[in-house]
């Protein structure tokens, strides 16, 4: 499986992007997908899960981004998105787009290169 994000940026605090996470390879194998950000200073194991949606639609949200931010999953395009509203300048990291071939909640086993999102004050 490979994953290729985009639509990252700069944009002022309150403003709104929307990531997209294209997905090709054996696509049929993925149980979840989701959203992971690294911020700036941390390591790849400090990697936070923002939020992911299974196979069946359940989603989970971190709380830092609950009422701000909405993934979502278009199966036949194989992509997968992520509507982020309300940012804050510590919304600001790198996002990464991942999948697993196993695990509904937690994708872990496929990552993309990561699209940097920057929020000004």
């Amino acid at each position: 499986v490979q994953l290729v994000e985009s639509g990252g940026g700069l944009v002022q605090a309150g403003g709104s992007l929307r990531l997209s996470c294209a997905a090709s390879g054996s696509i049929f194998s993925i149980t979840s997908m989701g959203w992971y950000r690294q911020s700036p200073g941390k390591e790849r194991a400090e990697r936070e899960l923002v939020a992911s949606i299974s196979n069946s639609g359940n989603t989970y949200y971190a709380d830092s981004v609950k009422g701000r931010f909405t993934i979502s999953r278009d199966n036949a395009k194989n992509a997968l998105y992520l509507q982020m509203n309300s940012l804050k300048p510590e919304d600001t990291a790198m996002y990464y787009c991942a999948a697993d071939g196993s695990d509904p909640i937690l994708p872990r086993d496929y990552w993309g290169q990561g699209t940097h999102v920057t929020v000004s004050s």
